[in-house]
C-alpha cells in the first residue's frame, strides 16, 4: 500500500483576496474549482506548476468572522530558485511574519493568518 500526497487545505474568508495573495506572492494559479450548487461554498484548487500537490481554499458562505487560527503552530513550506528576489517581494508586500536569517528561511503570512515557510533551493 502506498499513499501520494493530493493536496492542502486551508479555509479563507474572503475567497478573492486570498486567490490574488496566492497569486502575486507565490505564483500559484487556479487548477480547478466547485462550486456547491445551493451557492453555500467554493472550493478553488491553486498549483505550482510544476508539483503535484495542490493548496484547496475553502470558502464557506456562512461564515461571517475570520476564522480562528489558534497557535497556527501548522504551515506549508515552499522552495524558490531566487530567495532573494523572493525576500524582496515579499518585504514590499509586508506580508514577512518571521524571519530566521541563522536558519535562512523565513515565514509569509496569507491574508487569514496562514503562515508560508520560504526557503532556498538546496544545492
Amino acid at each position: 500500500m502506498q499513499f501520494k500526497f493530493l493536496h492542502n487545505n486551508f479555509n479563507v474568508f474572503d475567497l478573492d483576496k486570498s486567490l490574488k495573495f496566492y497569486h502575486e506572492a507565490l505564483g500559484l494559479k487556479e487548477v480547478r474549482r466547485h462550486n456547491a450548487k445551493d451557492g453555500s461554498f467554493i472550493i478553488v484548487y491553486l498549483g505550482d506548476g510544476s508539483s503535484q500537490h495542490q493548496l484547496e481554499l475553502t470558502w464557506m458562505r456562512d461564515m461571517d468572522r475570520p476564522y480562528n487560527l489558534g497557535d497556527n503552530e501548522f504551515h506549508l513550506a515552499f522552495s524558490c530558485n531566487d530567495y532573494e528576489a523572493a525576500h524582496k517581494k515579499h518585504k514590499e508586500m509586508g506580508c514577512i511574519c518571521f524571519e530566521n536569517e541563522a536558519m535562512g528561511i523565513y515565514f509569509i503570512a496569507d491574508p487569514d493568518g496562514y503562515w508560508l515557510e520560504i526557503l532556498p533551493v538546496k544545492k
